[in-house]
């Protein structure tokens, strides 16, 4: 299903139809403030097993983030995290940054690996965070190909639609996308440090 969204003003009942999909083991492509991505609830194991398969990877191997709608959903995946990283990532968010900070118990779980730490979104792009927020649930995500990939089709809805609409259940139109990916800063050892540079510039 293709469905044209609004950042200002999106239609109700197709944010319900998102919701009730990724509530229902559905997987979405959708508009971030960088590059489109897939993604799917992180209640649904199911789900993950698709986009890994999708990936052409295994979802204990494959390099997922997580999108929150705002900071306060964080302690139920994270370990504490240091107040002047926790003000840097105030400052810097919504935007286009992915921040790696140390995952609590919950996340290996979901992954059923060992995994440490986790990627940390919220992007600059209502549509996907207003999503998030009636979700009431982060939504684990990923590129919908590598960074080495990265052409002019992964811009425009229509063509990513017609390469990926019968591997999806919902592909979101939110106008074209951007080439650049976020920025990958590593907030793990109470440091920073840029680990990619990408379209968000740390303040």
């Amino acid at each position: 299903m293709f469905l044209k969204l609004h950042s200002e003003n999106p239609n109700p009942r197709y944010v319900k139809m998102i919701i009730e999909c990724l509530e229902n083991d559905g997987v979405i492509i959708f508009p971030t403030d960088t590059i489109y991505a897939i993604g799917c609830s992180v209640n649904s194991s199911k789900a993950l097993d698709r986009i890994a398969r999708i990936k052409g990877t295994k979802k204990e191997k494959a390099n997922f983030s997580f999108i929150f709608h705002d900071l306060s959903m964080l302690s139920e995946f994270t370990r504490p995290i240091n107040n002047d990283v926790f003000k840097m990532m105030k400052r810097n968010l919504p935007g286009a940054f992915t921040f790696i900070v140390e995952a609590n118990n919950n996340v290996p779980k979901l992954f059923k690996n060992n995994k440490k730490t986790i990627g940390i979104r919220i992007p600059d792009q209502p549509i996907i965070t207003n999503i998030v927020r009636e979700l009431g649930c982060p939504i684990i995500t990923t590129s919908i190909v590598d960074e080495d990939e990265i052409s002019g089709f992964m811009t425009d809805p229509e063509e990513i639609n017609d390469a990926y609409k019968d591997k999806v259940d919902i592909i979101i139109d939110g106008g074209f996308g951007n080439k650049e990916e976020s920025t990958i800063v590593d907030c793990t050892d109470n440091e920073i440090v840029i680990l990619r540079e990408g379209k968000g510039v740390l303040e």
